[in-house]
């Protein structure tokens, strides 16, 4: 039996990896969750409550139990990340935590696990709030890579997609073009990477199964330009968008990059990772009503 421990499995794609794992009757499967949001699981799944930013009620939590395999969507600061060093000492075999595409600069060029380095990145102490998101995930990273005793793969993801994603930031273009409100595209040729929420889950399911370790990026196959966003959001609304490359800023678009910011999977693809669907807008465009 796989003792699973998932840290942030009650929305978007933590959810759905809970949902994934649970169609095994080999895993036994607990989620920690601060007891405020419901979740559908029943007793399919085990339940320990704490709030992941106060160390004191993880650790007592967590308790002594030894997990196969520790799951971490929700690990946001250097601090969260060296708590959890300590905390699952000798008690993870395997552990996983969620990073993101935006610990790169934007590039014209393909981006590579080895452009950012966390083994060499210099650790600072600090919260959420002390630091912008790159940087904080970039500090988390480092300290897991740094400090952790037990193997960690940090899981690179871009912007996630989804019918159930709850920042709506694809809605978001979906209102402005059915409104006809313009939209902030600062540059429409721009290149981007994406993944679809059940995508994301079904990745990190198959690496808890490989032996890889570090970071490592996971996207969708193929890039999509903004601008390829916006045309296919005009298909399908049979509306016409409105786009200017400056405006007001609450109706810039949260996808409105000045520079290309796209990922390499070579890493991942060198384990036998399949290739995802090309194109993951129109994949979630498609559930949408019109």
């Amino acid at each position: 039996m796989n003792k699973i421990l998932v840290l942030g499995g009650t929305r978007f794609f933590g959810k759905r990896l809970v949902e994934r794992l649970l169609e095994s009757s080999e895993n036994s499967v607990t989620i920690l969750t601060r007891g405020q949001a419901s979740d559908s699981f029943g007793d399919r799944v085990q339940r320990i409550c704490a709030d992941r930013t106060d160390p004191q009620a993880l650790a007592e939590a967590v308790g002594e139990q030894v997990w196969d395999v520790v799951y971490d969507n929700i690990c946001f600061s250097p601090d969260e990340a060296s708590e959890a060093c300590r905390i699952f000492d000798a008690k993870a075999k395997r552990y996983i935590v969620t990073s993101s595409l935006s610990v790169y600069d934007s590039s014209p060029e393909v981006l590579t696990e080895s452009i950012f380095d966390p083994q060499s990145y210099p650790v600072h102490k600090g919260g959420k709030g002390d630091f912008t998101y790159q940087e904080a995930k970039r500090q988390a990273e480092a300290v897991f890579m740094q400090q952790a005793t037990f193997p960690v793969a940090a899981v690179r993801f871009p912007i996630v997609l989804g019918t159930d994603d709850y920042t709506k930031r694809l809605h978001f273009h979906i209102e402005h073009v059915r409104e006809g409100t313009e939209i902030g595209v600062p540059n429409a040729a721009a290149q981007i990477s994406f993944i679809r929420s059940d995508e994301a889950a079904d990745f990190l399911f198959w690496l808890s199964h490989t032996p890889l370790t570090g970071p490592v990026n996971a996207c969708s196959d193929g890039t999509v330009r903004i601008g390829e966003i916006i045309s296919i959001i005009e298909q399908v609304t049979g509306k016409h968008a409105v786009m200017k490359e400056k405006t007001a800023d609450e109706h810039m678009s949260p996808f409105g990059i000045t520079q290309s910011w796209y990922m390499d999977t070579s890493k991942a693809q060198s384990e036998g990772v399949h290739g995802y669907v090309q194109s993951p807008v129109r994949g979630v465009l498609i559930s949408l009503p019109k």
